[in-house]
């Protein structure tokens, strides 16, 4: 993704001026906290994340975002049920503070990975012009979400991309080897907080992601979202003459967005198996972090503040 030169990606900590302004808003407007590895990504090349952000952030406001969001999440954990149980808590000694801090971060990723997905497919669709002229019908503005990130989410920590454990090392290597992976991803770093744990999750999971049902199971997920995205709202205009005016390289946005796309959905049935082991399945169908909307009158002063300085 993005040639063979691409710049690192911006850790939340190092994060300044504009991307610093974004990140903040992303935190605010999908209740999340922390940035995902697909802005960070975004923001190592200058103006691409500003440019992104702003287009796809008018549907990720809005209350259709949320559902479709939560559309995706149930089909996984629909999807997740064939493909077996995991049992890697049960093969773990876990102390209940461990648990319950393990539990979280789950959570965490099981609401936000799907928003990742549709904002993907957004987003090329935009590139691809399917998204770039589309006109909301309705007299008044969609319906948009209150944002702020919850106060009973975890945070959004992770172990080292480059860890000192032989036993991490050994693990994020065949992860990335499996899944033909040029880094490590947020989630199995998250996970590696609880290497023992994350073991025994891979153990469970490799056999399931090299089987053809799983691959038709990504492939469901990621088709669903591509639908959800070409019903949200607003359009979504990202011409390649307005991205090379920016200074941006058209081919390489799309190709990252393709490769976020092909990505995201095993990450979400992922997790959806990880959490069958915690949670029964007609609990998962429901948002962890269920939304609420801005009433009418205030559709017009919801929007995340930003300050300086907040990480």
């Amino acid at each position: 993704m993005f040639g063979s030169k691409q710049p690192s990606p911006v850790a939340e900590y190092a994060a300044t001026g504009e991307v610093e302004r974004v990140y903040h808003e992303i935190r605010q407007t999908l209740r999340v906290r922390g940035i995902n590895l697909i802005f960070r990504t975004w923001a190592g090349h200058k103006g691409l994340l500003r440019v992104l952000w702003d287009t796809v952030r008018p549907n990720a406001e809005t209350m259709m975002f949320e559902q479709s969001s939560d559309q995706i999440r149930s089909a996984a954990v629909e999807l997740a049920r064939p493909l077996g149980d995991l049992g890697a808590k049960q093969q773990t000694l876990l102390g209940p503070s461990q648990a319950f801090q393990l539990h979280e971060i789950l959570k965490l990723y099981h609401y936000i990975n799907p928003k990742l997905l549709l904002l993907a497919s957004a987003v090329r669709q935009g590139l691809d012009g399917e998204l770039s002229i589309k006109q909301y019908s309705a007299t008044e503005p969609a319906e948009r979400i209150a944002p702020g990130i919850p106060a009973n989410m975890a945070a959004l920590e992770m172990e080292d991309e480059n860890p000192s454990s032989s036993q991490l090392q050994t693990l994020f290597s065949d992860i990335t080897e499996t899944l033909s992976l040029r880094s490590i991803n947020s989630d199995y770093r998250s996970l590696a907080l609880w290497p023992n744990y994350l073991d025994a999750v891979w153990r469970g999971l490799k056999p399931k992601v090299q089987s053809a049902a799983y691959g038709t199971a990504a492939d469901h997920l990621r088709e669903r979202s591509r639908r959800l995205a070409s019903e949200l709202p607003y359009p979504v205009p990202l011409s390649r003459a307005r991205l090379e005016g920016e200074g941006i390289d058209f081919d390489e946005t799309l190709q990252s967005c393709e490769t976020f796309e092909q990505l995201l959905p095993g990450l979400i049935l992922n997790i959806a198996i990880c959490l069958r082991d915690w949670q029964p399945d007609d609990a998962l169908l429901r948002s962890p972090f269920p939304a609420t909307a801005i009433p009418p009158r205030s559709q017009n002063d919801g929007r995340p503040e930003f300050t300086g300085g907040a990480k």
